[in-house]
C-alpha cells in the first residue's frame, strides 16, 4: 500500500508491506516545501514523520534507517547533529550533500520495521545499527570516510579495509555477507577512475571477480560529513545468511555486465526469505548491452530507457514496479530536476521517491535511478524475515 500525505509544510509519501509472519515494513520519503532554515526544516520533517507514524499506528521504536539528503552538509552539519542529539533515535543515520527537488535544505528517506508479536532487538553504535532477527542479524553501517589521505584511491582503499576489519569482528566477510553499498564521491567526473581502481583491487583480493559475483551498489556524486573526505560509503550486510537466499540479477541481452566497461558491481540482488523477497536494484542508467550510453544529451529518453532497464531487472526477480517501495533518482543538471520530478510523479504517484542533484559516474549519463522492492514469496526452508 502506498499513499501521499500533504503534511503541514512538506510532501510525505509512504509505502507498506504487510507480512504473513506479522512483520511489516515501511518506507517513507519527506521533503519540506516551505523555505526556512535547516533546523526548522528538520522540525517540519520530524512533525510529518511522527504524523505518518500516528496515522499508521506505528511506534517510534520501529525506525531502522534514515538518510538525510542535504543542500549544503558542510555548513548544516552542526545544526543537523544538534537535532539528532536532541531527538535521539535508535536507528542508523546517513548524511549526504545531494540537494533535493522540490528545493529544500534537507529531505529524508526512512525505513521502519514493525513486528506485531515481538519487540525489535536493536543495538545502535554511533551512526550504525544492528537488528537481530532469530538466526539473522542485519547491519546498516553509514558515513564511512577516511579524510586522512588526500587521494581518492587511498581514501577508498582505507574505507574498504576498515569496513573489512569491522566485518571480521562480526565473523562476517565481504564476499558472503555484504548485500548493498553506496559510494558518494566528490567531483565524481575527476575522481571516479581512481575510486573504481581501488574498489576493483579490493574486491579481487577478497574473492569478488567476474567469475564469482560482486555487490549491488550505487556510485554517484556527493559530499559526506567531512569536506576533506573525497569518498563516503554506506553499507548493508546480513550475518547468518544461507547461500540459497541470494540471487544476483542480470539481463546481458539488454544491459551489459558492469565489468565489460571496467567497473565492479551487481545490477541487482534478491535476498530471499521464507515469506518475502527483498529486491535491491543498483543505481541504473540508460545503458545498452555493450556498455554504451543510450540517447546522449536527451534526458527524457534516458529516463525512459533507465526505467525499461530497471523493469527488466525486476522481471528477473519475479517482480515489477508495483512492488517497488522506494526510488532514489539522481540527476546531473539541477535544471533537469523539476522535469524528472514531474515524470516520477506522473508514473509512480504515491510510491515514495526522491529526486536529488548528483552527477552520475559518466558525464554523459544525465539521470540514474536506484530502487528497492518487496514482494510476497513462498520459499520453504529459508529463514523468515
Amino acid at each position: 500500500m502506498s499513499k501521499t500525505i500533504n503534511a503541514d509544510g512538506a510532501i510525505a509519501k509512504y509505502w507498506s508491506f504487510t507480512g504473513k509472519n506479522n512483520v511489516d515494513e515501511y518506507h517513507f520519503t519527506i521533503v519540506p516545501i516551505r523555505y526556512t532554515d535547516i533546523y526548522k526544516q528538520l522540525e517540519t520533517i520530524d512533525k510529518a514523520h511522527k504524523g505518518i507514524l500516528k496515522f499508521l499506528n506505528l511506534t517510534p521504536d520501529t525506525i531502522i534507517f534514515k538518510r538525510f539528503f542535504c543542500s549544503d552538509l558542510h555548513n548544516q552539519y552542526s545544526e543537523i547533529k544538534k537535532f539528532i542529539t536532541e531527538n535521539e533515535e535508535s536507528c542508523a543515520i546517513s548524511l549526504i550533500s545531494q540537494p533535493s527537488y522540490p528545493p529544500a535544505k534537507i529531505a529524508m528517506w526512512a525505513y521502519h520495521i514493525s513486528d506485531r508479536k515481538h519487540a525489535l532487538r536493536k543495538t545502535k553504535d554511533n551512526f550504525s545499527l544492528q537488528l537481530e532477527r532469530k538466526t539473522l542479524s542485519h547491519f546498516w553501517d553509514t558515513n564511512f570516510i577516511y579524510p586522512g589521505k588526500n587521494s581518492t584511491y587511498a581514501q577508498t582503499a582505507e574505507i574498504l579495509s576498515n569496513y573489512k576489519s569491522l566485518l571480521k569482528k562480526r565473523n562476517m566477510t565481504v564476499s558472503e555477507n555484504v548485500i548493498r553499498t553506496w559510494f558518494f564521491i566528490q567531483n565524481i567526473d575527476l575522481n571516479y577512475k581512481e575510486f573504481v581502481e581501488a574498489r576493483r583491487k579490493f574486491l579481487e583480493e577478497n574473492g569478488l571477480t567476474p567469475q564469482t559475483h560482486f555487490i549491488a551498489s550505487t556510485g554517484v556524486g556527493g559530499t559526506g560529513i567531512d569536506i576533506r573526505a573525497i569518498v563516503s560509503m554506506d553499507a548493508y550486510s546480513i550475518s547468518g545468511l544461507k547461500k540459497e537466499q541470494i540471487k544476483f540479477l542480470s539481463d546481458p541481452e539488454h544491459i551489459s555486465p558492469t565489468y565489460i566497461y571496467g567497473v565492479t558491481f551487481e545490477r541487482g540482488t534478491v535476498v530471499k526469505y521464507h515469506e518475502r523477497n527483498h529486491i535491491l536494484i543498483s543505481g541504473t542508467a540508460s545503458i545498452n548491452n555493450k556498455g554504451e550510453i543510450v540517447y546522449p544529451n536527451d534526458i527524457l529518453k534516458q529516463f525512459e530507457h533507465t526505467l525499461e532497464n530497471i523493469q527488466l531487472l525486476l522481471k528477473q526477480a519475479g517482480s515489477d514496479f508495483d512492488n517497488v517501495c522506494v526510488f532514489i533518482t539522481y540527476v546531473r543538471d539541477p535544471s533537469d530536476a523539476s522535469l524528472i520530478y514531474a515524470q516520477m510523479n506522473r508514473k509512480f504517484g504515491n510510491t515514495p521517491f526522491l529526486v536529488v542533484v548528483a552527477p552520475v559516474c559518466r558525464p554523459g549519463w544525465l539521470v540514474e535511478i536506484e530502487c528497492r522492492a518487496i514482494c510476497v514469496a513462498d520459499n520453504p526452508g529459508l529463514p523468515e524475515f
